[in-house]
């Protein structure tokens, strides 16, 4: 009992450590600036989910709290984001679903303000379409725009809400963290082609083969590794 209880204990451990490189890398990038967050299943009707309070460029474990699915903080420090409805919502459509990520990326809101439908414009980005795009700007922050935002993404990997952001879904934080990095690629090199000309949009076919080559779990881990790489190097200065 004790064994299984310290191995209980030691997954928290990594999970929350999970959760904390995840977001760090995300705000690194661009992704997630003071706002945004990123929760995990932390069993059943609970997750574990950054405060909304903390600085996410700094962020340590005791920056996550648990709590269950009506916002109750069960553990930590703080309170959660008033957008944990978002996460208790897909959570309780989706059993698939084990890790989600929010944020308010610049390029693919600029395609949402503009009423730009989102094109799959490059190999990975194909992973996330056909994107759904919620008809409105209003913060996923009570049951009835949880369930807005959760029936607009449907069983897919992800969603974007008009003029306001984005959500990734996965099986694990690497693949909540590594489409919500494809998803934002993709609508920077669509915002740029748009510059100089009609961007080229990838054929069914051309979807179909790199979806079947690319939502690959060792492609993904190869991207979480790189940016944690780059996590680990600015950390060690």
């Amino acid at each position: 009992m004790a064994t299984a209880t310290t191995e209980l204990a030691t997954e928290n451990d990594r999970l929350k450590q999970q959760l904390v490189d995840c977001i760090r890398m995300l705000e690194r990038s661009d992704i997630i600036d003071y706002n945004g967050h990123v929760s995990t299943r932390a069993g059943d009707g609970r997750m574990y989910i950054n405060i909304g309070s903390c600085q996410r460029s700094r962020l340590t474990t005791a920056d996550i709290c648990t709590i269950d699915f009506d916002g109750n903080v069960l553990e930590g420090n703080g309170t959660p984001p008033l957008e944990f409805h978002l996460h208790a919502g897909i959570y309780k459509s989706r059993d698939d679903v084990a890790a989600i990520v929010h944020a308010h990326p610049k390029w693919s809101t600029f395609l949402s303000m503009t009423g730009h439908g989102y094109l799959p414009v490059y190999g990975q980005g194909t992973l996330v379409y056909p994107m759904p795009i919620l008809d409105s700007p209003s913060s996923i922050n009570n049951p009835e725009m949880a369930k807005r935002l959760a029936d607009t993404l449907g069983d897919g990997p992800a969603a974007m809400m008009k003029a306001h952001g984005a959500v990734t879904v996965g099986k694990s934080i690497v693949d909540a963290f590594v489409l919500a990095n494809y998803l934002e690629e993709n609508a920077y090199r669509q915002y740029m082609s748009l510059q100089v000309g009609t961007p080229y949009a990838f054929s069914p076919e051309e979807i179909e083969a790199c979806q079947k080559k690319l939502f690959n779990e060792k492609l993904f881990k190869r991207t979480w590794d790189h940016f944690h790489a780059k996590l680990e190097a600015a950390d060690a200065r």
